[in-house]
């Protein structure tokens, strides 16, 4: 199912927005989140329209989070985090999706919760294919 509304499922400009594609994962999609004040923080949208993780069955949300489990593993060996916040919001957003965020000590909100859009940090398309690129390897 997909709504006309959503920026994941409509991928395209809704979504370029915010985020900068990077790759299709076996249960979603793959992409930088444009505002870096945290280096490689990316965000996985899963491949459907669904709201909760209570949406899909048992067998789906582990493949989920072992696609989210993957992505962080990538982020750890390109960017070294001292820790990787993981957040699964969407008030208003309701596409199930979770921003896989590194953060370092003594870094941008060390020691609290991230920002949604801190507007502080952004790149050239160039620069994000380049960290595309990197975690495209690394996956």
């Amino acid at each position: 199912m997909k709504d006309n509304n959503c920026a994941y499922c409509m991928q395209g400009e809704l979504v370029a927005k915010f985020g900068y594609p990077v790759c299709a994962m076996d249960t979603g999609y793959l992409y930088i989140f444009k505002e870096q004040s945290k280096p490689g923080r990316v965000i996985l949208a899963y491949k459907d329209h669904v709201s909760e993780m209570i949406d899909i069955s048992d067998e789906e949300r582990n493949a989920f989070f072992a696609d989210v489990a993957k992505v962080a593993r990538a982020i750890h060996k390109i960017y070294k985090p001292d820790k990787v916040n993981y957040g699964a919001y969407g008030d208003t957003g309701c596409h199930l999706h979770m921003h896989i965020v590194p953060k370092y000590n003594g870094g941008d909100e060390w020691g609290g919760t991230f920002q949604m859009n801190p507007d502080k940090v952004y790149l050239t398309d160039d620069e994000y294919e380049a960290m595309a690129e990197q975690i495209r390897a690394a996956l």
